[in-house]
């Protein structure tokens, strides 16, 4: 049988840098100790009890925040993911932990195929490499949140935010004028050598989105990330329906 360091360089690579039985599965991560150092950050914000709650773990990858809520006390945790790869790393990592995840290979957008909401929804890195993020975040409150959302994304743009009006005349372009205004820059080609990132939000846009989905912002405990909860959508926003996409 393949010791620990095998089963680990044969999953290669990996984007988490997890600790397992005291190897890192990614020590020359580019970003440094990705996401732990991301981790310390914000990780006074999520319960420390999470006893008797169920999580979801969207885009889990190698499944470090999975891992973490199931030592929290989770009574369950689901980590979904697109990639086959790393979802085979969250099970080998979730081994070497002592813990037990249900992992599956699905999308964002076939969250309704689950069939239920889940007390804490984990929603990180993953809004800006969706070519429908708008979509996304609508199927989880009508599908997947529960109660609360950990939520982030990479941003670019002004960190400062536009107090908005309620409504503007058609001829008024003066706030499309502004830095502050939200905006979701989209990326035709390529961003950081990467062709699935795709709609990158300043500031201002990704708390509009949060919000406009029917999220209420409770916490910004770091630059990116946002503690919501499940709150009410406005009232001219429609229910999205399910999608299924290709693919198993």
């Amino acid at each position: 049988m393949k010791d620990l360091t095998e089963r680990i360089r044969d999953l290669g690579p990996w984007f988490h840098n997890l600790r397992l039985d005291g190897i890192e599965t990614a020590p020359d991560h580019p970003l440094g100790d990705y996401p732990n150092f991301k981790w310390e950050g914000f990780r006074h914000a999520v319960p420390q009890d999470l006893t008797g709650l169920s999580v979801l773990d969207i885009g889990c990858n190698a499944g470090f925040y999975s891992i973490e809520m199931a030592r929290r006390g989770a009574a369950r945790v689901v980590g979904i993911d697109s990639d086959p790869r790393y979802l085979a790393q969250a099970a080998l990592a979730a081994e070497a932990s002592g813990v037990t995840l249900d992992l599956r290979q699905m999308s964002v957008y076939d969250v309704a195929a689950l069939g239920e909401r889940f007390d804490f929804v984990i929603f990180m890195g993953v809004l800006y490499h969706l070519r429908h993020p708008l979509l996304a975040l609508d199927l989880l409150w009508e599908h997947a949140v529960g109660d609360r959302l950990l939520f982030q994304s990479m941003q670019r743009g002004s960190g400062d935010v536009a107090e908005a009006a309620g409504d503007y005349a058609f001829e008024d372009e003066s706030p499309f004028a502004r830095d502050d205004w939200p905006r979701l820059h989209f990326i035709e080609h390529r961003y950081a050598q990467d062709p699935t990132n795709w709609f990158v939000p300043n500031r201002a846009a990704a708390e509009a989105m949060l919000r406009s989905a029917g999220f209420e912002i409770e916490a910004h405990p770091e630059p990116e990330v946002y503690l919501c909860r499940r709150g009410s959508r406005p009232e001219a926003v429609e229910p999205p329906p399910p999608i299924r996409t290709a693919g198993p």
